[in-house]
């Protein structure tokens, strides 16, 4: 080579260099700029408050497992899901596992229940399909873009990739079912034994025989079915019937029933008048059956109508569901609806019920979710109205630990103290989050 090309080659060759890593550079930011957004679409796109949630056939289904509730409901994810073979071939092996128990299990209660319930194994095979056939494109893509993420029910896996957040929606649901069914049919321990345990006792000889009789009547419901996950959300949803355990469907739907008068007010409000939005009241349920509303119900409702009356808050929320004593037919929020209204004269287009609520911890989350879902400032602070002790024990942290050991977060938010019976609060997203170990009030 001479000396003349050496020279060249000197000089052309970091200039060779500079032009490629340049040109390399602008290829990573090219694909940077189309592939974040697929990573990272369930990151960036929050709940949205104009998302209505999917009510289905079954409304004990849709609260507490509301991914397959809207699997069953959309026809294009119905289809996928239904022609593919290794889920299709999963449902036909759990049609024949409840068969099989009708001539297998005889009067051991346990080995029909058993096989009812998602096993470890058919969850993991079922999770890994469902990832398999994700495709943002496709109707699982769409599901998950126009209902899972925006509806915020699965909100605490908010921080995952779509396909990883429909496969968890997947586990909860499952988890849920299985915990349905060890509690409302094999008789294991509720989070709140005291009211809340199964209706019946297991060890006597004649359960095996209704146990026979709800799998005959579940087996001959699905099938027919060839969704997946049929036959095991039936079971599920029959124990809760039979136990009379339905209350998660109380009142629905509660904007065109019970909450119509103050649903339809809101869009009229003019929020710049009043410091919060709503008052809330939990219920105390009474310990006589036959008693309505308890003396404390009474003494709530009427310390929040003075603060409705000072204008605090343009409504009232009663909070607190068929709860006490067990299996109570008297709901607490709605027998202090009608004490507002009768006793102390407040208008039924300023009060809102939550007729579902079972613990302070959820008097606190379903308030923020009747916020959130009708359309109310959701960065508003809001009153808690109560007892003296009930309201230092929202505001003295003891509530925040419940809430994180029986919900896994905490709904809400402490702002300031008032007075010995009001608090400041502001409600979180979090609130949005199914509970699958709660089925009464998920």
């Amino acid at each position: 080579m001479s000396k003349h090309c050496r020279n060249i080659q000197v000089i052309c060759k970091p200039l060779f260099c500079a032009f490629f890593s340049a040109l390399m550079k602008q290829r990573l930011l090219f694909l940077l700029f189309f592939c974040i957004p697929y990573f990272s679409i369930a990151q960036s796109l929050p709940p949205s408050q104009k998302y209505r949630i999917v009510q289905g056939d079954n409304g004990v289904e849709s609260k507490n497992y509301y991914l397959l509730t809207l699997l069953r409901t959309s026809k294009e994810a119905r289809a996928l899901i239904e022609k593919d073979s290794v889920l299709a071939r999963i449902a036909r092996q759990k049609h024949q596992q409840l068969a099989s128990s009708l001539t297998d299990c005889k009067n051991v209660a346990s080995c029909y229940t058993e096989r009812m319930k998602v096993s470890p194994e058919e969850m993991h095979a079922i999770g890994r399909q469902l990832a398999r056939l994700y495709s943002p494109g496709n109707a699982l893509g769409r599901l998950v873009a126009d209902h899972l993420i925006p509806s915020g029910t699965y909100y605490r896996h908010h921080n995952l990739t779509p396909d990883k957040l429909l496969v968890k929606a997947w586990e909860q649901d499952a988890a849920g079912i299985n915990f349905a069914i060890g509690v409302y049919a094999q008789g294991q321990k509720p989070n709140y034994p005291a009211i809340d345990s199964i209706s019946f006792n297991v060890r006597d000889a004649r359960y095996a025989q209704l146990v026979n009789a709800c799998t005959q009547a579940v087996w001959d419901e699905t099938r027919n079915s060839t969704l997946f996950f049929e036959p095991s959300l039936t079971s599920a949803l029959r124990f809760l019937e039979i136990n009379e355990r339905e209350q998660a469907a109380d009142f629905e739907p509660m904007a065109a029933g019970e909450n119509r008068a103050a649903y339809e007010r809101v869009a009229r409000m003019n929020w710049s008048k009043y410091p919060y939005t709503v008052i809330l009241v939990p219920g105390a349920g009474p310990d006589d059956p036959a008693v309505p509303l308890s003396a404390s119900g009474m003494l709530r409702c009427r310390v929040a109508a003075l603060r409705y009356r000072e204008g605090k808050a343009p409504f009232i929320v009663v909070s607190g569901g068929r709860v006490h004593p067990y299996k109570t037919r008297f709901s607490e929020a709605f027998e202090m609806k009608r004490y507002l209204i009768a006793v102390m004269g407040i208008p039924e287009d300023a009060i809102l019920i939550d007729p579902h609520a079972r613990h302070t911890t959820t008097n606190m989350r379903n308030c923020a979710r009747l916020i959130y879902r009708y359309g109310m400032p959701f960065d508003k602070p809001c009153l808690a109205s109560t007892t003296k002790s009930q309201s230092y024990y929202i505001t003295d942290g003891v509530l925040e630990k419940r809430c994180l050991q029986e919900l896994g977060y905490v709904p809400y938010r402490n702002g300031k103290r008032l007075s010995d019976t009001e608090s400041e609060f502001y409600p979180t997203l979090e609130s949005l989050h199914i509970n699958p170990t709660e089925p009464l009030d998920p």
